[in-house]
């Protein structure tokens, strides 16, 4: 494997990878770090994000034999000294060649699933409408740490794909139960996805609320300034003291989002 553009992770992304030969072996096609890593920089509590892709989709026990391994090699934000918080995706070649949406994802691993793990509760494949945003990043910046290319493996995601996935994200987050514990997270998620439905280009969190921070009224940019001072470290995550005010932010929100959705397809390309 291929060291990635940033030393300071190259350490973990060979534990990783030898985590995944293990289970995977002769099956992997490619490896493609995309994220943070490549888009704006690693933060503090920054994803090290990594889209494998195999030829042949894996049985119920690799997949869990995987996710239990892969909990060896990541760690939570400022837990560990070399670890960093992994997030892995599996894909089956033919699962999303020739494209379609939504589009089989194999397996997800993230910090977020491994009290699930440790409690051996797996998640299946699923049809996973986000792999549009996901492959249209990597092609976008990612980088092949084994294998070709992104350019040379996959077909482009169609711009109306991204715009419909965009929507479906969106349509997640409708009551506060959806957001309670992650805030600060699905604040900037969504000031990434209002990017890119003006623009039609994807930007890292802080450089998407950058963007967004002069256009809103001053109530709003309260809670969205607090998300991404907390994302970068630079004070502490207060917003789950805050749920009236995040819940009004994230309502409007997802309603600019549908509205300018609507009213631009073709517009900017979504």
């Amino acid at each position: 494997m291929h060291d990635s553009p940033v030393p300071s992770i190259n350490l973990q992304l060979a534990a990783v990878h030898r985590v995944v030969e293990r289970h995977l072996g002769d099956t992997i096609m490619a490896v493609h770090l995309f994220g943070s890593a490549l888009l704006g920089g690693l933060k503090l509590s920054s994803d090290v994000d990594l889209l494998v892709t195999v030829a042949v989709a894996p049985d119920e026990g690799v997949r869990n034999a995987l996710l239990v391994d892969l909990l060896t090699v990541s760690a939570p934000p400022s837990v560990d000294a070399v670890l960093r918080p992994l997030e892995l995706t599996v894909v089956a070649y033919d699962g999303v060649v020739p494209w379609r949406y939504p589009a089989r994802r194999e397996l997800q691993f993230g910090e977020w699933l491994r009290s699930d793990i440790v409690a051996g509760r797996f998640e299946a494949p699923v049809l996973d409408h986000d792999l549009a945003i996901l492959l249209r990043q990597v092609q976008a910046h990612g980088v092949a740490l084994f294998g070709p290319s992104p350019e040379a493996l996959f077909e482009p995601v169609p711009d109306a794909d991204v715009g419909r996935a965009l929507q479906d994200t969106v349509a997640q987050w409708q009551v506060p139960e959806d957001w309670a514990g992650d805030e600060r997270n699905i604040v900037l998620a969504l000031a990434r996805i209002w990017y890119t439905t003006v623009t039609g280009r994807i930007a890292a969190k802080d450089g998407a609320a950058d963007w967004l921070l002069p256009l809103l009224d001053e109530r709003y940019q309260r809670v969205l300034a607090a998300a991404r001072a907390a994302y970068l470290g630079h004070a502490p995550d207060t917003l789950s003291g805050q749920p009236d005010a995040v819940a009004d932010f994230i309502r409007y929100a997802c309603h600019s989002i549908t509205v300018l959705h609507t009213g631009r397809q073709g517009a900017v390309g979504l």
